[in-house]
């Protein structure tokens, strides 16, 4: 039987996860059984969710402390027939987490899809392979870097940015994700001008820099939205997917006439993850759910910065979206905030080489502004991969980064 498993972290003071768990099997798909006449219960067979597993963990004293009770924890695996849901994103996660997420402690930690589950979902169009494809780079982490400080600054001051920081030598720049159709820097304009600014600077320097438009808007406008990004040259789409949902996404990916890589930003994720107790692991929302629907870019906050995300839970949505799934190309991870040039060494160690460097104030905030911001960056992967301290190098803009934010020395 086609199925598709899903596991929760259970909290519960009694610890009966037994019954808890064949009452989660039961209520999310027939209701009830051994009440139900045996012809009932034949026909119904094939509709019951089953328990796959019950794993009891340790009692945890932090976890007891925090909530003032003892409390036993166990990971509970349900398994959902196939037959009782149409094979969808917004149907699956009904199933498996409606009702369930408002009732007590209970955390969605993964789904596992069956072949047949899986063949519904696109996964990435472009991925690391195609990112890669079209900057002509294979051998190194990509560098990013972040508007800033645009809401409000006309098209001049957009392309200026754009220029600068296209000239330091980064793979790509997006769009700021609470940057919004407007009158000053019009979504359009965006595409076209920013699109000049980049051909301008790949004729002088030889380098190509992609930039990512902010798609947004009402949720039915978004399809002739990106359609139109494609007519018109763009490099790729930001969109902040938790704010619209996964299959939005999906649809997205799924219209050849939009045919663009999508970089997924996680605003509104913070709403659903943080918790021990409720929501989704980031490594299944952030991760393994982003590569279904077809985001060729996974952003996500970095373990460094000062809206840090845990390291496991980073490496846990790094190994969803690169390691071997059905047919699906691999998705960029992205870690984000609080990155300056210094951190290279530790970012390539926790997040390997198919992976993006993502700035803001890291590159901004040089001492040569964006443009060596840029620099320091790329000399700081270059060093890294050569095995070079980066102070050992004897590039300037490097030497000033490191002077203003320091070196950050890699933890294993």
């Amino acid at each position: 039987m086609s199925e598709i498993v899903a596991s929760y972290l259970l909290h519960d003071e009694k610890g009966n996860f037994e019954k808890k768990a064949e009452g989660i099997a039961l209520g999310l798909t027939v209701g009830s059984w051994t009440n139900l006449p045996q012809l009932e219960q034949e026909q119904l067979r094939k509709h019951k969710g089953r328990v796959v597993d019950i794993t009891p963990l340790e009692d945890c004293d932090r976890v007891n402390n925090y909530l003032e009770q003892t409390t036993k924890q166990a990971i509970v695996k349900i398994g959902y027939p196939l037959s009782n849901y149409t094979n969808d994103l917004p149907a699956i996660l009904v199933t498996v987490f409606g009702k369930l997420s408002l009732d007590g402690k209970v955390k969605l930690l993964d789904l596992e899809f069956s072949q047949e589950a899986l063949a519904a979902f696109p996964g990435p169009r472009f991925g690391i392979e195609g990112i890669r494809e079209k900057l002509k780079v294979y051998d190194r982490p990509l560098v990013m870097s972040i508007f800033k400080g645009v809401i409000g600054r006309d098209m001049d001051y957009l392309t200026e940015q754009l220029r600068a920081q296209a000239l330091g030598g980064v793979d790509l720049v997006k769009d700021d994700e609470i940057l919004f159709d407007n009158e000053l820097t019009p979504f359009e304009k965006r595409i076209t001008e920013g699109k000049k600014v980049l051909d301008e600077v790949y004729k002088e320097m030889g380098h190509r820099t992609l930039y990512a438009v902010n798609l947004t808007g009402r949720t039915f406008d978004l399809k002739e939205k990106a359609r139109k990004a494609a007519e018109l040259g763009a490099d790729a789409l930001l969109f902040n997917v938790f704010a619209y949902g996964l299959d939005v996404l999906q649809a997205l990916r799924e219209d050849d006439d939009i045919n663009l890589p999508i970089m997924a930003h996680p605003a509104v994720s913070g709403a659903l993850t943080p918790s021990e107790f409720h929501g989704f692991s980031n490594s299944l929302l952030l991760g393994k759910l982003l590569r279904l629907v077809g985001a060729d870019f996974s952003l996500f906050p970095s373990p460094y910065g000062s809206v840090a995300m845990p390291l496991e839970d980073t490496a846990g949505i790094t190994y969803e979206v690169t390691r071997p799934l059905h047919t699906y190309k691999q998705t960029f991870p992205v870690p984000s905030a609080g990155i300056h040039p210094g951190m290279v060494p530790q970012l390539i160690s926790d997040f390997g080489v198919d992976s993006i460097i993502n700035a803001g104030g890291g590159v901004h905030g040089h001492p040569d502004g964006a443009v060596g911001g840029g620099k320091a960056f790329r000399a700081a992967v270059d060093a890294t991969l050569a095995g070079q301290p980066l102070e050992d190098t004897n590039d300037e803009a490097l030497q000033k980064a490191l002077e203003l934010w320091g070196a950050v020395k890699v933890k294993g």
